[in-house]
């Protein structure tokens, strides 16, 4: 049974990215909430637990608790920002307001450099951000270290396993922070750092063996997106030919990409794949609309009426696969994170399950997007599926503003081409998390030939952004010789384009997508 690190979560915007800073140490981590079954983490092969910020304080009424059991389970407790006041508040510290408030980078003075801060050098610079301390500690604590304005900004229990620092080890701004996180599980939690996506594939298709009968079928919905590519791959390793995916033609497509998912799926992994053709059908339900949100609609009510209407030509299928990830299990409340609500269901199978009575499985259900990245590489799809850009689900038609056509989708598709194909060669793909062109409703005065243009000629917005979350990101300062060119082959190559703009909005206030 795999090592694991609970990361407890105090409200932080950071709790999954301490469960990925731990599983880049090769150590599996799970995120629950405070009020956790203590049973249900002594039910796993628990090395310790983290506890994370929160930006609440602990010493009001109604802040989020976790009990003083919690610290008794045996193993140790790395208490972070909110996460070192309440471990500390629990074992008879006293907690209240700094009389200033820390944000950003700070000199830390290291007055320790044994255990949790071991081969951290004095003095380093940490993140903080909090408005309340530890204030005063009771003998049975030592300070491990301080800063100008936090006397107490790491600890440790002289006879507890209990440790704790104010500042944020997990942000890149800590620049030392890898270091104190590879104390905490090697030398003090003692983890052997076995965990491997290798053994998450090896172990996922045993047990998917394990679950599905000889004579039983699993359909999985592909939308060649990484995700449900994913699990059409670990699907087929595990079962073979009892595995039928289903892709629909929605009509807004990227240009070819019918053709992309059948070689891939059809022709090299030899996968029993139904492509729905229902394009036209799509395309007559979006007429005359241009809220996005309605667009939305009509794709998710059409798409789940053709996917019952294949699904129900497929005899001996019990289950249905989706690509669920371990974030959206985390947001919605599942499992050891909380009982908020149901598992979010993939953008293009909602309500599938229930309308059809298949049983879900859900192979990725524990891994971030790093990971079913690595798992895709390790079950051989190619590099242009697995590092793909994300492409929303109801595709193109929230990529064109306004109405959609069948003329309009057939000129993003050109242009969405041009704008691939110029960064691959630019070396600029891997380098940006989304990159595409949205479609505007407006006509712009330009110079064609010898004349003047402006009847049918429609303007197109390039985005490009950096991320690596996708809750935040940057537009991208692509190098200026790259943009003349996506601009120029446009122009020159796409008709009805007579004008290109770049978006220069980040996120937030801005979305990554127009709609």
């Amino acid at each position: 049974m795999k090592e694991t690190i609970a990361i407890v979560d105090f409200g932080s915007q950071y709790s999954q990215l301490i469960a990925r800073r731990v599983r880049e140490n090769r150590v599996f981590s799970v995120v629950c909430a405070p009020d956790v079954d203590l049973q249900q983490l002594r039910d796993l092969n628990l090395a310790g637990l983290i506890f994370t910020g929160g930006p609440a304080s602990v010493y009001e009424p109604g802040s989020p608790r976790c009990s003083e059991a919690m610290l008794e389970l045996g193993v140790p407790v790395l208490g972070i920002c909110y996460g070192m006041q309440i471990s500390c508040l629990l074992l008879g510290a006293e907690v209240n307001a700094a009389p200033a408030r820390e944000y950003g980078r700070v000199r830390l003075d290291v007055l320790d450099d044994t255990d949790l801060l071991g081969h951290v050098s004095s003095p380093a610079s940490v993140w903080m951000s909090h408005g309340d301390m530890v204030r005063s500690l009771p003998k049975e604590f030592i300070p491990l270290a301080r800063t100008a304005n936090c006397p107490i900004a790491a600890v440790r229990h002289r006879h507890k396993p209990v440790f704790g620092v104010q500042f944020h080890p997990e942000v890149t701004h800590t620049a030392c922070g890898g270091q104190i996180l590879r104390n905490f599980l090697y030398n003090i939690c003692g983890c052997r750092g076995s965990w491997e996506v290798r053994n998450f594939v090896t172990e996922t298709v045993e047990a998917i063996r394990q679950r599905v009968g000889a004579d039983e079928r699993v359909i999985c919905g592909l939308s060649g997106g990484v995700d449900s590519s994913v699990t059409a791959a670990l699907l087929h390793e595990a079962i073979g030919d009892r595995l039928v995916c289903i892709f629909v033609d929605n009509g807004v497509l990227r240009k070819n990409e019918v053709q992309l998912v059948e070689s891939t799926f059809r022709e090299h992994f030899k996968i029993d794949l139904r492509v729905a053709d229902a394009a036209e059908r799509f395309l007559s339900r979006l007429a005359g609309v241009t809220d996005p949100q309605e667009k939305r609609r009509r794709i998710g009510h059409e798409f789940i009426e053709v996917f019952k209407e294949e699904a129900r030509t497929i005899p001996h299928a019990r289950y249905l696969a989706q690509g669920t990830l371990y974030p959206d299990v985390i947001e919605s409340g599942q499992g050891l994170a909380g009982q908020a609500a149901n598992i979010k269901l993939h953008h293009n199978v909602g309500g599938l399950p229930a309308e059809l009575g298949f049983e879900l499985i859900e192979p990725l259900r524990d891994l971030f997007k790093d990971e079913v990245r690595s798992a895709g590489e390790h079950l051989g799809l190619p590099k242009e599926i697995v590092w793909r850009h994300p492409f929303p689900g109801p595709g193109l038609a929230v990529r064109i503003i306004g109405e959609v056509t069948a003329e309009r989708v057939k000129l993003l598709q050109e242009v969405d081409e041009i704008v691939l194909d110029e960064i691959r060669a630019a070396g600029w793909y891997a380098k940006i998390g989304q990159a595409f062109a949205v479609l505007l409703p407006i006509s712009a005065v330009g110079v064609m030939g010898d004349g003047r243009s402006y009847e049918g000629q429609q303007v197109v917005a390039l985005r490009f952004v950096e991320t690596s979350d996708f809750m935040t990101a940057d537009w991208v300062h692509l190098d200026y010789e790259v943009l003349g060119c996506i601009s120029s082959r446009i122009i020159n190559e796409v008709p009805g384009v007579n004008r290109v703009v770049y978006d220069i909005s980040s996120k937030p206030p801005s979305t990554i997508e127009w709609e």
